[in-house]
This record gives structure tokens, C-alpha cells and sequence, in this order.
């Protein structure tokens, strides 16, 4: 793993985004710039952190370990479903296919816990017992593992718009999804979820929840889009102590971006108002559980490339640029 100095050294390095004028029409997410060619779509994962819907923070190197642990990821799922992956040119890049996204994000939990007002535990705390259509029994405690996993859809919120959740019933009702689709998406994302806590748990890690979003292709057919089973669309915790932590009512050993969020929740922000100073020391912490995260799911090192990211994305993407 990268030392905490380089790490530390890479934040004035942290790549902020993006602005091509020749790549093609741009987009920008949260987190990823999107620039839309014909027929393809490039997506340049930045070091931008997101948490309560908002853009948070940068951290060190955590563009390349998104795109990294994507790959993985993408590689070992193919087999359930197709994905939007042509080709990765750059650490920090990934070229897909374009496909009509589908207005739904599908999250699945396979444990009751959280710290937005948009997990299952705040809304449990509140007396909710009917969450997205999926009946939750009394007498549930923070970080219990349910029965089986539950979906819990959310819409898609635009650039600077908040995500709904919403039961598949009142998603289909309002035109989001059709039947159809929904039941596709449905058996898909629980496959998907039932593989990554197959290989997550052989690497001693809990998945704990994530997130999935479809497109289709030009031939119509469904397919994954963006990214699979990263800290940033994913919880993970450590199976060795998550017994223990349970029991004594204590938070779990995350591996992910949870730690940014605990710490902001800690100094009274949950995601309304000014975001407080994110001192140096919890940048270089947050970006050490990305890396951890990578080594420890993949079993590999994270080969983090140092320095200013942006002219060799620019030479990397040269037979894109018009």
C-alpha cells in the first residue's frame, strides 16, 4: 500500500475535473465528467468526493481506485450481465459504449444500518416499518443482517438534485420503470449483490450494501453502467470484528467512504448547510481505506500513479480528441 506521505503528497495533485473542448459533448456527474461521442461515451473518474447528494471533498488517488476496482469488478460479473466497458486507456478512464440510461438506481441492503436520512436505520429509528415496499419486524438493532437482502430503488436525481426513494409499485405507477424492466433489474441486482458477498467474503469482507445503475444498448438490451461494488457506491465492513462490534452496539470497521460521512456527521453536518473543513490528516485516512478497500477485496496492490493526472489523461485520450 502507498505510505501515508505519498498519499499525502498526492493531494495537491487531486484531480478536481476536467474540461476538453474537443472529447465531445460533456457531462458532469458527481464524481465522473462525461464526454458523449457517437456511439461511446468516455467517463473520466475524478478524485471528487460525494456523500448527502452533495460534493463533499477530493481525495487522493480515489479516481483511480474507483476505475481500478470497477474493472475488477466488472470483470468478475460479466457473466450475469453485460456491462458498458470498450476499453480503459488511462487510470483514470474508462470508455463504454453509450446506452440510454434507466431512470432508476437499484440499491440493495443486506443490512440494517446508515447515517443519511435516506438509510434504512434513520428511517427505522423514525418508527418506518414499511421501506420501499419491504416490511421491517420490530426489534431490529443497528448493523443486523436481514433475512435475505432487500431492494430499495431510488429515482435518479439530476446534477444537484436529491434521489427518492420509492417502493417498485410507485416507481412503475409514475412511469419511472416499466413492469417489465423492473423485474429484470430486480433479479439482476440481487445476483450481482449475491457474487460481490460471495467474493468479498473470501477476502474476510462484509459487503454490506451497494448500488447499481442500468442502461440499455443500442440492441436494446440491458446492461451495467458506471460502477460496481467501489467505496463510493458500496459499504464494506471487516468480517473478523463485525460479531463483536455488533454486540457491543459499536460502529463496524468501514472500508469505505462511511468514515468521511461518520466524522461530518460527528461535527453536526448531514448534508444541509456549510460542509466544515476537512482537515489534511482525514483526507489521507479516507483515500488509505479507498486503497485498503482495493487490496483487500482484489488481493492486489493498488499501483497508484503519482503526480498531476491531467496531461497524461489529455495524451492517453489523443485518439479520442477530434
Amino acid at each position: 500500500m502507498l505510505t501515508k506521505e505519498q498519499i499525502a503528497g498526492q493531494i495537491k495533485h487531486c484531480l478536481t475535473g476536467t474540461n476538453f473542448t474537443n472529447l465531445g459533448k460533456r457531462y458532469e456527474g458527481k464524481v465522473r465528467d462525461n464526454y458523449i461521442q457517437e456511439g461511446r461515451r468516455i467517463l473520466i473518474t475524478t478524485d471528487r468526493l460525494s456523500a448527502f447528494d452533495r460534493v463533499i471533498a477530493l481525495i487522493p488517488f480515489k479516481g483511480q481506485v474507483l476505475n481500478a476496482l470497477s474493472r475488477f469488478w466488472f470483470e468478475n460479473t460479466k457473466d450475469i450481465v453485460g456491462n458498458h466497458v470498450l476499453e480503459y486507456p488511462d487510470p483514470n478512464v474508462v470508455v463504454g459504449e453509450e446506452c440510454a440510461p434507466l431512470a432508476v438506481e437499484m440499491v440493495v441492503r443486506g443490512y440494517i444500518t446508515g447515517s443519511t436520512t435516506t438509510s434504512a436505520w434513520y428511517n427505522y429509528q423514525k418508527g418506518v416499518r414499511s421501506f420501499c415496499g419491504n416490511f421491517l419486524p420490530e426489534g431490529l438493532k443497528k448493523d443486523q443482517k436481514f433475512d435475505h437482502p432487500i431492494l430499495t430503488p431510488t429515482t435518479k436525481a439530476g446534477h444537484g438534485g436529491h434521489d427518492e426513494s420509492l417502493a417498485p409499485e410507485e416507481l412503475i405507477k409514475r412511469g419511472h420503470i416499466t413492469k417489465e424492466d423492473w423485474d429484470k433489474l430486480a433479479e439482476i441486482s440481487l445476483k450481482l449483490f449475491a457474487r460481490g458477498q460471495e467474493v468479498a467474503a473470501k477476502q474476510g469482507i462484509i459487503l454490506v450494501d451497494t448500488k447499481y445503475e442500468f442502461g440499455k444498448n443500442k440492441k436494446g438490451e440491458i446492461v451495467l453502467i458506471d460502477e460496481i461494488h467501489t467505496p463510493d457506491s458500496s459499504r464494506f465492513w471487516k468480517t473478523a470484528t463485525y460479531q463483536e462490534k455488533f454486540e457491543k452496539g459499536e460502529d463496524q470497521d468501514n472500508i469505505n467512504k462511511e468514515y468521511l460521512r461518520l466524522w461530518l456527521s460527528e461535527k453536526g453536518f448531514l448534508g444541509d448547510g456549510e460542509i466544515p473543513a476537512i482537515p489534511d490528516d482525514v483526507k489521507v485516512e479516507t483515500a488509505r481505506r479507498y486503497i485498503e478497500a482495493y487490496e483487500l477485496i482484489t488481493g492486489q496492490t493498488f499501483e497508484g500513479t503519482e503526480g498531476d493526472p491531467l496531461p497524461r489523461i489529455e495524451a492517453n485520450l489523443k485518439k479520442y480528441i477530434s
